[in-house]
């Protein structure tokens, strides 16, 4: 057999990204940040439970507006991945798998998260 310095599969490189591959990866790293953001939670939570002076410092630093930027984006991310999630759960129940479905779905999802994050933001809800 004559060897080839070719890949015996295409690389990433090749093809254009699709929006299923997209969505999919995204949803995975929604669920990493989902995970360091819960360290969060029980940061607010053992502050909560240590008295109002060590609730009263983490109140000061999540009011930065740095870590402001950081709790929307985990927002953004926490909205996303459940409504991404969602969306899979339709695909189990054999909903939405053509293409037409996927993409719809799939844009859907996005638009939701965008505009869930917002209205949570904005005081809208």
């Amino acid at each position: 057999m004559a060897t080839d310095n070719r890949p015996l599969s295409p690389h990433l490189q090749v093809y254009r990204p699709q929006l299923t591959s997209v969505l999919s990866i995204s949803h995975r790293i929604t669920g990493i940040v989902l995970s360091a953001g819960s360290l969060v939670v029980v940061m607010w939570l053992l502050a909560l439970a240590s008295g109002p002076e060590r609730f009263e410092q983490l109140t000061a630093f999540l009011s930065h507006p740095i870590s402001l930027v950081g709790l929307a984006v985990w927002s953004f991310c926490l909205f996303y991945h459940l409504l991404n999630g969602i969306r899979h759960l339709f695909w189990d129940a054999g909903w939405l798998l053509d293409l037409r479905g996927a993409y719809a779905s799939g844009w859907t999802v996005v638009v939701l998260s965008v505009i869930l994050t917002v209205a949570i933001w904005g005081g809208l809800l």
